[in-house]
Order: structure tokens, then sequence, then C-alpha cells
């Protein structure tokens, strides 16, 4: 594993960031500020997030992944305020303990984890391209090793016909969906100085020079989760990552130039070709995802 202690300078990069309301994405938002970038945090909640971007001495972009137009929106504004992106990550995500339909008529796992992220990206995709035209552009996407335990079915992607289990196997098969979008979004991507890539958010190994201090509580993307107890006392509980140490591979994966080339790779952590779920390798489902997704969302295109 490369030891992780290489960043790049991002003074007059913009980095864009979803979820940076709280936990990971806070972190990871403020790191970006000290290497110099001009950050866009985006997040759900108009106070948490506001307080943030007080931090970094900008603005906040505030959207509800549980409303595809207010994704649409968000595109706008984006495309209104940053005139190029240099990276866009995303990180915003949660887990919901039981089944619930937003008001765009999808499964809320599936439409906050993978179908909203689907939207952004792909209506800032004409301007992600433009801007690679003068230096790489970094699409970074906050998976989880618990991409493992997912089941995809195409013909269950919103949970009707599947016991829903307290949210967890739909949460993975989330994850699982962002591992088969990045590497989709890399064939569609190859050559255009596009790298993207996804990871599951684990600090560095102890004895390295992160880039980050390991530090701080568990990150909350599971707050109000009854079977939270019951997943920390099983081998899941590694799912539990604290918001310093998540933050480190999210920032440099973003920044460093060591991983030029890698587009469409999974990291654990700072380390690439990590074990993934096998449906993860299927070109053939990939595709099939990709193109049932952007039907779902053509109307917002």
């Amino acid at each position: 594993m490369t030891e992780p202690n290489v960043l790049t300078d991002m003074t007059g990069r913009t980095v864009v960031i979803t979820g940076a309301s709280s936990g990971i994405g806070a972190v990871a938002a403020r790191r970006f500020a000290d290497l110099g970038a001009d950050v866009v945090p985006v997040g759900r909640s108009p106070e948490r997030t506001a307080r943030v971007a007080a931090q970094l001495g900008t603005e906040p972009l505030v959207a509800d992944f549980a409303h595809l137009e207010h994704v649409k929106d968000l595109a706008a504004a984006l495309l209104e305020r940053c005139p190029r992106i240099d990276v866009l990550a995303n990180n915003a995500g949660g887990l919901v303990a039981a089944r619930q339909v937003t008001a765009d008529g999808h499964e809320l796992t599936f439409q906050a984890n993978h179908l909203a992220p689907f939207l952004l990206t792909t209506l800032l995709l004409p301007r992600l391209r433009a801007s690679a035209r003068d230096a790489r552009v970094r699409i970074v996407t906050t998976s989880s090793l618990g991409n493992r335990f997912g089941r995809l079915r195409m013909d269950d992607l919103e949970w009707e016909k599947r016991r829903y289990g307290g949210g967890w196997i739909a949460y993975a098969t989330s994850k699982l969906m962002n591992v088969l979008f990045t590497r989709e979004l890399a064939r569609r991507t190859e050559g255009t100085g596009i790298d993207a890539v996804c990871f599951h958010p684990k600090p560095a190994p102890r004895g390295t020079r992160a880039p980050i201090r390991r530090m701080g509580a568990p990150t909350r993307f599971a707050d109000g989760s009854p079977t939270v107890r019951v997943i920390n006392r099983t081998p899941l509980r590694m799912l539990q990552l604290n918001d310093e140490g998540g933050a480190e591979p999210l920032v440099w994966l973003a920044t460093t130039p060591e991983i030029e080339g890698a587009n469409g790779a999974y990291y654990d952590g700072f380390t690439r070709g990590a074990k993934v779920n096998p449906q993860a390798d299927d070109r053939e489902l990939a595709l099939a995802l990709w193109e049932r997704s952007h039907a779902l969302v053509e109307a917002y295109l």
C-alpha cells in the first residue's frame, strides 16, 4: 500500500462535496480548504451546513436527496456558481431502519445513496468534462466494504419483493451500486481526463503519516437505526468509523497524483484492488443499472 502522505496543493481548484454538513464530509471539507481549495459544501441540514460553510468562509448549498427536484436545483446552482469543478465528492448517504418511500416514489436508501448522486453527476458531467481539458478531474464516491453483503436485483431495486431487515442489506446493496456506478462511469469517461474512483472510508494504518489525524466520535451515518447496537456485536462493527479517520482516504483520493489512471478503481481506505462483491465485476450488470437509473431520473435531465 502506498503511504498516504502525498497530497496536492489545491489552490485555485474547486471541490464540491455532498454530505458536508457533518461527519466525514465536514472533516473533509475543512481539510480541502486547508489545502487551498475553493470548497462548496452541500448538505441536507441548513443549520449544520451553514456552520461548516462559515468555518470555510464560503456559502453553503442545501439539498435533500430524498427529493430529486432538489438535486436538479442543486446542479443548476453549482453550474451557475462554479465555472469549473475539479473534484466532485459524492459523499452524502445514510441508512434507514424501516423501508420508506420518497415523494418521487422510490425507496429512500436507493434514491438517497444511488439515484440522487447518479442524477447530480450526470447533470454536472459536461462541466466536469470541460474542466478536465485543463487539469485532471476526480469524481470520488463514498462506498463501503458493506458492498460485499449487498445483493442487487434489477427486478427489485425498490425493495418491494424482499424483506427489508432493518435496512442494512438495502444499505449494503446501495454501496454495491456505488461501485457499479463508478465502474460504468469510468468506462464512459475513459480518455477524457476524469478519474472516477470509490472507496470504503477506512483510516490509514497506525504508523503511517496520514494526512488527517484519527480522532473523534463515530460517524453519524446510521443514527436512528435500532440495529446499530446489534451490529456493534458482530463483525459488521468494522463499518462504524470515526469522522476524522473516515475522511482520510476521501481527501487523499481527491488530491494525490498517485492514483492518476486508476479510473474505476475501488479502494479499501488507501488500498487499491480490495475485495468487492462479485456482482461489482459484472460489466453487463453495471450497464443495466446505469441505463435503468437514467430512465428513472430522465424527467430531471
